[in-house]
Order: structure tokens, then C-alpha cells, then sequence
């Protein structure tokens, strides 16, 4: 892995390995990571969306302690977590240039997302997040 002075990936050095590819059956030998590779020449631009809880407490009406403020001076708004949306910019392959709004997809190792039907264009689809694989929710 080559960086810039700022830490950036700008190259990688690798091996292609068709005996570890998923699905071969191949157990021989544990591969440390998978790479997925979009083909930089008919790469599609593209906009995901990550979701958060929007509110910082499970129960609106129970305002968090804060020793800055006055709890009377804390609203709803107090509540509302500001990381609640994660805007992501990244590539996908040329045939998501023809997706219909509402269609679903999942993206390896994060989750299932839906077609922007209002976001969405041709040369921009937009994915929001459904529901992440790496979930901490339970019933």
C-alpha cells in the first residue's frame, strides 16, 4: 500500500489468487482480506448514504444530562445526533447506470440499500442504507 504525505491510499500492490476466490471451496489457506475492484475506464460515479439514529437518546422525553446547560433550556432539538447521515462518494459498475428507483441491493460487507427514486440520476445513482449487516439491533 503506497501513501501520500497525507495518509491517502494512492497505489496498491497485489495478487490475484483464483484458488482463495469465494465459492471455489478451496480451503487450503485463509486470505487476510478480499478486494472488490470496479474497472477504472467505465467506473459510474455514485452516492451512498449511511444512516444513524437520528436521536441521541432512545427516549426523546428523557433529555440527557448536561452540566453545560440549564435542563430547562434543553429541547427536543438538544436530542437530535448531528452524524446521523454519512454521505459517501464511490464507484460502481456500469450496468447500476440503468437501475429503477426502489431497487435494492446489497454491497458486500456493509448492507442493503435502495434507489434514490428522488436523488437518482443516470450518470449519479444514489443508494440510501437500509439495514447494515453489522448490526447491533435486537428484537
Amino acid at each position: 500500500v503506497i501513501k501520500d504525505e497525507d495518509g491517502n491510499v494512492v497505489e496498491i500492490h497485489c495478487t490475484y489468487d483464483p484458488e482463495t476466490k469465494s465459492g471455489s471451496g478451496f480451503t487450503g489457506r485463509k486470505v487476510k482480506g478480499t478486494l472488490h475492484w470496479v474497472e477504472a475506464t467505465q467506473a459510474v460515479p455514485a452516492e451512498f448514504r449511511l444512516y444513524e439514529p437520528l436521536l441521541l437518546n432512545e427516549d426523546p422525553e428523557e433529555l440527557e444530562e448536561d452540566t453545560t446547560e440549564p435542563a430547562a433550556e434543553k429541547t427536543f432539538l438538544d436530542q437530535v445526533n448531528p452524524n446521523s447521515l454519512e454521505v459517501l462518494k464511490g464507484f460502481v459498475e456500469p450496468n447500476m447506470k440503468v437501475v429503477s428507483p426502489q431497487d435494492k441491493f446489497q454491497f458486500f460487507r456493509h448492507g442493503y440499500f435502495n434507489v434514490d427514486p428522488k436523488e437518482t440520476t443516470k450518470d449519479n445513482p444514489v443508494f440510501n442504507l437500509i439495514v447494515s449487516l453489522k448490526s447491533s439491533f435486537k428484537l
